[in-house]
């Protein structure tokens, strides 16, 4: 990871999910993400036999697969808190211990949101893919959080003179194509999912994003305990911007979804460059007597 930017204290968020899953996880975007996973690969034809499950925070995911029969057998790669049972990986997103070629199928669910060398894991993903082997992960970005990131910028900048890192910067879906491209995966698809959550009060939302494990563990974070009043503030802000008619705030995730296979000679290619035997001129319908010559 030499050179990569440090934006999540890794250590620090390994501890706030371990947290998080001593005191009851909160799983209802991991639920989603499971059940959607399973409706993926139930596209593909196809079953595949070993699985790699990287880093999901429970075994939602890894139990979601087995369930359908999609896969014979799945094996989770995740940090010791996580890695429970017999077979499971002490792992990290960043640093697999997988030979290559071992998977035919690996899969992530709202993991690699924390991660600081995304490049550098989608790399490793696809080394412990077999040839033809498929990558489907879910985790959060875009406007994720956008209106707590506001709230909480406008109170501190109010009452503080200024803000402090509190809500992560998110990967952007149209980057995330050419991140696989550049990792060596083909045919490279992304889409966006997004979930609008209400909840009473803005506290609401901040315990539950504790119960996620997705409290602020940004590396550029402040140190000082965050004041009362900036707090209270904040939520008041929260409040007045995105509360609906009978006071419930709304809550933005933006679940990003992407999925890349190892490359294989059986796949499509892209044709060169010169190659088409029809002109698009000939197949497209004239529509130059449409209009008057002088518009």
């Amino acid at each position: 990871m030499t050179g990569t930017p440090r934006i999540f204290d890794r250590a620090l968020q390994r501890r706030r999910l371990a947290r998080a899953i001593g005191d009851g996880f909160g799983d209802f975007l991991l639920a989603r993400v499971a059940d959607d996973l399973v409706d993926r690969v139930a596209t593909v034809s196809r079953r595949f036999d070993t699985a790699l499950d990287l880093c999901t925070p429970t075994d939602a995911a890894a139990q979601a697969l087995l369930r359908a029969g999609a896969v014979r057998q799945v094996v989770r790669a995740a940090p010791a808190v996580q890695a429970a049972r017999p077979g499971d990986l002490v792992a990290d997103e960043e640093a697999l211990p997988l030979a290559a070629g071992r998977f035919d199928l690996a899969v992530s669910a709202m993991s690699l949101h924390h991660v600081n060398d995304l490049p550098g894991a989608l790399v490793q993903v696809r080394r412990a893919l077999r040839p033809d082997g498929l990558f489907l992960a879910a985790f959060l970005g875009g406007d994720t959080l956008m209106e707590l990131r506001q709230a909480m910028m406008l109170a501190e900048a109010e009452l503080e003179g200024g803000a402090s890192p509190r809500v992560a910067p998110f990967a952007d879906l149209r980057d995330l194509g050419g991140l696989l491209q550049r990792a060596g995966f083909a045919l490279p698809v992304t889409d966006v999912d997004r979930v609008n959550v209400r909840y009473g009060h803005p506290v609401a939302l901040m315990r539950e994003l504790r119960s996620m494990g997705l409290s602020n563990t940004l590396h550029e974070r402040s140190r000082k305990p965050l004041r009362r009043a900036t707090l209270m503030r904040a939520c008041e802000i929260y409040m007045e911007r995105f509360a609906a008619a009978d006071g419930r705030i709304a809550a933005t995730f933006d679940i990003l979804w992407l999925s890349g296979w190892a490359p294989h000679d059986s796949q499509q290619k892209p044709l060169r460059p010169g190659s088409a035997r029809v002109r698009l001129g000939d197949v497209l319908p004239d529509t130059s007597k449409d209009y008057p010559s002088s518009v």
